[in-house]
């Protein structure tokens, strides 16, 4: 286990996947994030480098592990431009890129590091927080299959689960439409529990009643009673929701097709974010239904 690991994007998820490894024996050479001091902290934690700069931890490492929000923020690591971009070292070194974000961008970031002589793996994560720490990630990956299997050992430390599903860009395809279903389920949780506090139902005899019949759901598991309580604590947040949302609904337009229940999933979180209430975690939908809670 000779790899020397760095990561760009410590946040949430990034920093507890950094954790992991650690206690899995790999030497984490450097963490970079826009957020500094976060950064710095981690790297005292963890005995390593807070880099200047992605180009600085690509620099150091021979996986660099990248966890970055959207579309804007891959663009910007992996320029071709900028002295600071992953791409300045990214001769011999293997990329690893969690971000959830348009196909397209995992396709030509595959292209870009190819060019400077690296490889890439595109590796979607269906899970949240507390699974990055355990190493129990739900992963999706795309690439070339030889990547996949280079990657693999890392993967296994990171995951309970590993699925290859084909070329760059494939698991964006899948990862969008897992978010989505996520997003309306969560949408409509929202509204149940808001219509029986409306009413005057005793929400935690009504969420019982919802896991024994077809209301039940993974979503009603991990956030009904947040709801409830109005206990917003951000595991994924309403931004991201709003995003992966959008994702999938360019997907839909782009194949023909209207999904209007993604549709008003996706106004409803945009709205969340517009109130600048977008670090709330996703169940903070909630606050848009129940009686009272938003002027």
């Amino acid at each position: 286990m000779t790899s020397r690991i760095g990561f760009v994007g410590v946040g949430r998820m990034g920093a507890n996947m950094a954790r992991r490894l650690k206690d899995k024996g790999y030497v984490i050479t450097a963490v970079q994030d826009h957020n500094t001091a976060g950064a710095e902290s981690l790297a005292q934690e963890l005995s390593c480098e807070a880099a200047a700069s992605p180009a600085r931890v690509a620099e150091l490492s021979d996986v660099v592990l990248t966890v970055v929000p959207d579309d804007a923020a891959m663009y910007d690591i992996f320029s071709e431009a900028s002295p600071s971009s992953l791409l300045c070292h990214a001769k011999n070194r293997l990329f690893i890129n969690f971000a959830t974000v348009n196909s397209e961008v995992h396709i030509k970031t595959e292209a870009l590091v190819e060019q400077n002589g690296g490889t890439n793996l595109e590796a979607l994560m269906a899970s949240s927080i507390t699974q990055a720490r355990e190493g129990t990630l739900y992963l999706i990956c795309g690439g070339k299959e030889s990547v996949f299997e280079q990657a693999g050992s890392i993967l296994q430390a990171l995951s309970s689960k590993s699925l290859y599903t084909g070329p760059a860009g494939e698991a964006t395809k899948i990862k969008a439409p897992v978010n989505m279903v996520m997003n309306c389920n969560t949408a409509a949780l929202a509204e149940g529990l808001g219509l029986g506090d409306a009413l005057g139902l005793d929400l935690t005899m009504l969420r019982e009643v919802f896991g024994q019949t077809g209301a039940a759901s993974r979503v009603l598991e991990t956030d009904g009673e947040d709801m409830q309580n109005r206990d917003h604590e951000c595991y994924f947040s309403a931004a991201h929701a709003a995003k992966d949302s959008r994702i999938a609904l360019n997907m839909a337009q782009s194949a023909g097709l209207k999904l209007p229940l993604a549709q008003a999933t996706f106004d409803q979180y945009q709205r969340l974010v517009e109130a600048g209430k977008g670090e709330l975690d996703k169940s903070g939908v909630a606050e848009l239904i129940f009686k009272g809670r938003m002027k």
